[in-house]
């Protein structure tokens, strides 16, 4: 009984910590410049801004940011298949 106290505490402060810094990441800005083209994103991966030549591609923005979050779906589950979700990491 203590034992799994123990897990579901750590599991809570490991959920914490996730949280925390998926915030932390979100207020992260990052701008690239390079031959026409400026991508302005969050560090969690969320394109804020796209230009090309100085006209903003809304539309492409919204299709990036779609294929990004599925692409980052999958990865999850790969991660979970393989054993390396937070139960593995509980020894659960």
């Amino acid at each position: 009984m203590f034992d799994k106290l123990q897990q579901l505490k750590k599991l809570k402060q490991l959920r914490d910590q996730a949280m925390q810094m998926q915030k932390a990441l979100r207020a992260e800005t990052i701008t690239v410049e390079e031959r026409g083209v400026k991508v302005v994103m969050t560090g969690d991966q969320n394109i804020q801004q796209l230009q090309v030549n100085g006209e903003e591609k809304k539309d492409i923005t919204e299709v990036v940011n779609k294929a990004l979050k599925e692409s980052q779906k999958v990865a999850a589950k790969k991660l979970q298949q393989m054993g390396g979700g937070l139960s593995g990491l509980l020894g659960g």
